[in-house]
């Protein structure tokens, strides 16, 4: 019996069976409707209009809505699966779901690909990955020089990089994943294999840590 009534999902924007949804995602069907009060509760929290605004989604992150953070907006712009410029409840739990412990490494791979190609070209640049490491030291409080940042690129493309082309493509970035797990470690959240209704506050920090480059 799950703790929420199917009329209460039928009242989200983007609702999708509970059995539908944990059919095709690691979740059960009562985490899915536990998963709805987490949703609920982010998507009235600025707009209650029952969908996860950017503003909203920085306010449950951040505890606050004007904060801007980079790696929010690209984790933002990844759960809005319409491009729409919301997150319906079907693409929260479906994006959520990345974040399972038991979720196909394969899968957390693709995902931190998408993350570091900002432009979308399915590929990872070298600016695309400067901007990531000074995002990723910005976010950390950490000054380093010019000749730093570009060292730690000039590094992660010499062992990425390994057709020479100047690009990280798909292939490479799963070779070079698993050859560094620790690029991945904020792609798990523990908490997401128990969940109850008492669920924890939702914090997510940057998919990759300044000493992981």
């Amino acid at each position: 019996m799950g703790c929420v009534s199917s009329k209460q999902f039928k009242r989200a924007p983007g609702y999708e069976d509970p059995n539908i949804l944990a059919k095709g995602t690691t979740f059960s069907v009562n985490e899915v409707e536990a998963l709805y009060e987490l949703y609920k509760k982010i998507s009235h929290s600025i707009f209650k209009d029952g969908l996860i605004h950017k503003e909203e989604f920085q306010l449950a992150l951040f505890r606050n809505s004007n904060r801007k953070n980079f790696f929010a907006d690209r984790i933002f712009d990844l759960f809005d699966l319409k491009r729409n410029g919301v997150i319906d409840f079907g693409e929260f739990i479906r994006s959520l779901n990345i974040f399972h412990p038991d979720t196909p490494l394969a899968e957390k791979i693709a995902f931190a690909f998408r993350l570091y190609d900002l432009r979308g070209t399915g590929y990872i640049e070298r600016e695309e990955l400067k901007e990531m490491v000074l995002a990723i030291l910005n976010e950390s409080d950490l000054l380093l020089s010019d000749d730093a940042v570009e060292q730690i690129v000039d590094q992660t493309f010499e062992q990425a990089d390994m057709n020479g082309d100047g690009r990280i493509d798909p292939d490479e970035w799963k070779v070079f994943a698993r050859k560094n797990p620790a690029l991945l470690k904020n792609m798990t959240l523990p908490y997401l294999k128990d969940i109850t209704m008492a669920f924890p506050s939702f914090v997510l920090t940057s998919a990759v840590g300044d000493e992981e480059l």
